[in-house]
């Protein structure tokens, strides 16, 4: 067959043949100090940033935005992205993007404004850099320390896994 034969797959076949794939995204919000913001689930043992699951038909950064508004009660506008991560699939799970934007520094006012929803956080406290790792998972911990890195270069950074992308 020479390449003006070649056959096309319907659109609606095309895309129903790709891969599936969860989206999540989370702001890096700190203290005057420097440390980081993370949020205390009750559904899992480890803290993470606020944030949550990409809804249909939203955009990652709204999302960020809606998930700082439910669990923190400060409705804000994020920052620029830090950091972009590729999460492999795991058993019973699609692989899946994380997107972090910077949250900003919160003052004072804004840190005495949260308020959490007892139903989903058991609460929220600041860490520095280098005590964020006890608190999280091990990916989440990486993710953090190269969005922190991000941050501090002016730069993005594109992850595989939480670890810089080859």
């Amino acid at each position: 067959m020479n390449s003006g034969d070649a056959e096309f797959l319907p659109p609606e076949v095309y895309f129903a043949s790709l891969a599936r794939k969860w989206m999540g995204a989370g702001a890096l919000c700190r203290d005057a100090a420097g440390r980081v913001l993370l949020v205390d689930p009750v559904y899992r043992d480890t803290w993470g940033l606020p944030g949550g699951a990409v809804e249909a038909a939203e955009s990652p950064q709204a999302a960020c935005r809606r998930e700082v508004a439910e669990e923190l009660g400060l409705d804000r506008p994020v920052g620029r992205v830090l950091a972009v991560d590729w999460v492999p699939s795991q058993p019973g799970r699609p692989e899946g993007l994380i997107v972090v934007y910077d949250g900003g520094v919160l003052a004072a006012s804004d840190i005495a404004a949260i308020t959490v929803p007892a139903s989903e956080l058991a609460g929220f406290a600041f860490f520095r850099p280098d005590q964020v790792p006890a608190r999280v998972t091990p990916l989440a911990a990486r993710r953090i320390a190269a969005s922190l890195d991000a941050l501090a270069a002016g730069t993005v950074t594109s992850l595989e896994d939480g670890a810089p992308g080859t």
